[in-house]
């Protein structure tokens, strides 16, 4: 199976399963599955081969998101634009080094875009992790879709806590972090950035699980859940965020967005 082979048939798999030409994606992913089933011989590398794919079934008018997301700056470490590698797996990182992918700063959530509207994230470094100017907002608003490649909601979806945050979550608070920021200029500076994190104190812990859930009964979700077919499922960034919103407001997120510890 040649290259070309391959990536035509993995689009055609991700178009089975909701992922339609145009638009903007974000695409968090476990490889394993499906680097397994590609043929030994193909002449490939498996994932350049699936962020290929992934760019032929959105076609020349789709974009595609993928978390570069890296904690070491949490603990201390330097980040640098340029070279922070991304902790989200081997496509993530193929999607960090393509040629004409841009990076979002924010040096915890950052983010590489590809394709069409890519340009929209030039020059983006917010503030916030997940606030009103970060990548999960921009997201929202250009009306774009969150795909999942063989993970579970709660080691994918942190697009909630980009709900959490808009809606002001009682058991999160914004907490600072401040260290040294390179940029693509190659100037290093001190920066401080923010993320909305979760209230230790009361014992709170993440577990969302419970909320895709839901998204699946009420059909946000649609394609395979992970480990069967094709593992990829799509849905509509704006209803996620409806749906989350209104678990929040109504008083019920505990149990489908957090739990507390005993």
């Amino acid at each position: 199976m040649s290259r070309a082979e391959a990536v035509a048939r993995l689009a055609q798999r991700w178009r089975r399963s909701g992922l339609t030409p145009g638009g903007m994606t974000l695409v968090h992913s476990s490889l394993r599955r499906t680097l397994a089933g590609l043929d030994e011989s193909a002449d490939v590398d498996g994932p350049g081969v699936v962020l290929d794919s992934l760019a032929a079934a959105v076609g020349e008018a789709g974009t595609l998101l993928f978390p570069l997301f890296n904690f070491d700056f949490t603990r201390g470490a330097p980040f640098d634009m340029r070279k922070t590698v991304s902790h989200m797996g081997a496509l993530t990182e193929a999607a960090r080094v393509r040629p004409g992918a841009v990076r979002t700063g924010h040096p915890v959530y950052s983010f590489a875009a590809i394709g069409a509207e890519a340009g929209r994230f030039e020059g983006l470094v917010n503030t916030s992790g997940y606030g009103a100017d970060s990548p999960f907002a921009v997201l929202r608003e250009a009306g774009g879709r969150i795909a999942v490649l063989d993970l579970p909601d709660q080691q994918s979806m942190t697009f909630y806590h980009h709900v959490e945050e808009s809606l002001g979550a009682p058991w999160r608070y914004h907490k600072a972090f401040e260290g040294d920021w390179t940029g693509l200029d190659g100037e290093t500076r001190r920066r401080a950035f923010s993320i909305y994190v979760r209230d230790l104190e009361r014992g709170v812990i993440t577990h969302v699980d419970p909320m895709g859930e839901r998204l699946w009964s009420e059909r946000i979700w649609r394609g395979d859940r992970p480990g069967r077919g094709t593992g990829l499922r799509v849905a509509d960034a704006r209803a996620v965020f409806d749906a989350a919103a209104e678990v929040i407001r109504a008083g019920n997120a505990k149990g489908l967005l957090y739990t507390t510890a005993p």
